[in-house]
């Protein structure tokens, strides 16, 4: 597998987008996630966004991260908020999510964030096996779906303490 970095507007990353938004609505029925992305959030040094491409070039991985500061949404200064992370059904379970992650955190530290966090839900089991398993902790809800049930919040220090 090949990680690039590719604008959050370029072609492929619209495709997986619109992959992982036909899931959400799948398993949400709530026609996808609402939260607001601009392509400029994902620009360094301020985000990051990948894509992993198989040995055939086509775009089957995802993820991104866009820097927080503290607002009225709940976030804290210094951090870096997951998004968008997602693998093609075809290709689960061979540890693309673990190295874009792997990647993705360390990106964000190199920009000088404290924290990464992110926000997934009750019927994402796959994604909280995953970010536990990475050292994530459950964290207090912020972002567009911080009032809703089926939202989990968690985070994970970047910096050595």
């Amino acid at each position: 597998m090949n990680i690039r970095r590719v604008p959050f507007d370029h072609p492929d990353a619209v495709k997986l987008n619109d992959e992982v938004q036909a899931e959400y609505d799948v398993r949400y029925g709530d026609g996808g996630d609402a939260t607001h992305l601009d392509p400029a959030d994902f620009t360094p040094p301020n985000g990051l966004y990948l894509i992993a491409y198989d040995e055939n070039d086509v775009p089957v991985a995802s993820g991104g991260w866009r820097s927080q500061e503290t607002n009225d949404e709940g976030y804290l200064d210094g951090d870096a908020e997951l998004k968008r992370m997602f693998v093609i059904e075809q290709v689960r379970g061979r540890g693309l999510a673990r190295r874009i992650l792997a990647a993705l955190e360390e990106d964000a530290r190199a920009a000088g964030r404290t924290r990464m966090v992110l926000e997934t839900g009750t019927k994402q089991p796959e994604a909280v096996a995953l970010y536990t398993s990475s050292g994530y902790e459950p964290c207090g809800k912020f972002g567009f779906y911080r009032f809703h049930e089926d939202s989990l919040c968690y985070a994970k220090a970047l910096q050595v303490p």
